[in-house]
């Protein structure tokens, strides 16, 4: 396992830590205190980090986090009673999304530009599935499926990351959000040309939200954001699931490919058991699971025939915790999360004594 030593000189009492998530609805930044959980105060900038031809845009993503650290810490410093280093960042994590595949600006300009800024001591940067893991299962073994418009599914022995899926909506993403609303829409259309798999109930619900089904095509193939439209139909599915026999059909295969993605990467499916001797945690996060029980019932049945004995849970975090997690577990010198160049990076010139270089398993186990 690559795993960062303890820097030298711990951080002291009431040094700060900073998480950071960064994704489509803009950058979450959350203050917290080293030996204390929970963040002390979190503020949004509500603008998404551009991304250009040389991937995600370092100065853009610092001309939002650099201001909204500094209002956390004035604010903490100015309402401390305990005496706590004022201004002191003993550790920092960013997750962002694309993190893992146009993050190469990000790891060559943050470490430097971060330390001249706040005097960070510690720094991690990790692919935002990474951050919803932490955030959701912490430091144990275990898998996580995050599921939004996407899915992907990630796990760790902690010696090494498997991810399955996440590929978006043209490659897979299967079972999410995307999927699901494109299914529907596509049982939709059979209904209206008298097709077989067709659903009524579906046809009537995309009248309803998009107005006459032969003009859907006009709607949907021009925009940047279809991914988005395809998976605000989903919810549509979900309501319609429970008198509709395509709909409940729909559900049962989004679950078949969630599940199918957590049994490829949650360690129990290569006989690792956890470390409470029991079968592994597999945490459900994201939008995604609100659907409730049309989607949670048969993804719980699928679970239960793939992985027997995984404790299937709802994400004790969200990526925001995770990220604020990360950096507290460098502050104290105990991330045993496995490091990976692109995955969870810890640059060498600012504590971490090496850089991550664990691997990460793309292909599902097979025992």
């Amino acid at each position: 396992m690559t795993r960062p030593p303890a820097a030298p000189g711990a951080a002291g009492p009431g040094a700060y830590v900073l998480g950071v998530d960064s994704g489509g609805s803009g950058l979450r930044v959350a203050l917290g205190r080293v030996e204390l959980p929970g963040p002390d105060s979190t503020t949004l900038c509500a603008e998404p980090v551009r991304t250009g031809p040389g991937g995600i845009d370092a100065g853009h993503l610092l001309d939002q986090l650099l201001p909204a650290a500094r209002e956390l810490l004035d604010r903490a410093s100015a309402s401390a009673t305990d005496g706590a280093p004022a201004g002191e960042v003993a550790a920092l994590a960013i997750g962002a999304a694309g993190m893992a595949t146009l993050g190469d600006r990000l790891r060559s300009e943050l470490p430097g530009a971060l330390a001249d800024a706040l005097g960070v001591r510690r720094l991690a940067l990790a692919a935002d599935a990474v951050t919803a893991y932490a955030g959701a299962v912490g430091q144990r073994p275990g898998a996580v499926v995050a599921g939004g418009t996407g899915m992907i599914a990630l796990g760790t022995d902690l010696r090494e990351w498997r991810r399955a899926d996440g590929w978006g909506h043209l490659l897979g993403d299967s079972g999410g959000g995307a999927w699901i609303g494109r299914a529907g829409l596509d049982a939709a259309m059979r209904a209206h040309d008298g097709r077989r798999g067709g659903s009524p109930a579906l046809l009537d619900r995309v009248r309803a939200v998009f107005g006459p089904a032969e003009a859907l095509p006009g709607l949907l193939y021009p925009r940047s954001d279809r991914p988005a439209v395809l998976a605000s139909f989903a919810p549509e599915v979900a309501a319609c699931a429970g008198a509709d026999p395509v709909s409940a059909g729909i559900l049962r295969q989004a679950a078949g490919h969630i599940a199918e993605a957590a049994a490829a990467v949650c360690p129990t499916s290569a006989g690792t058991e956890a470390e409470d001797g029991e079968g592994g945690e597999v945490a459900l996060t994201g939008g995604l699971f609100k659907m409730g029980e049309p989607l949670i019932a048969p993804l719980r049945e699928e679970l239960a025939r793939l992985l027997p004995g995984a404790r299937v849970t709802s994400a004790a975090g969200d990526p925001l915790t995770g990220a604020l997690r990360i950096a507290r577990a460098l502050a104290a010198g105990d991330l045993r999360l496995p490091l990976h160049p692109t995955m969870l990076f810890v640059p060498q010139e600012h504590g971490s004594g090496q850089r991550g270089g664990t691997a990460v398993r793309d292909e599902p186990r097979t025992g």
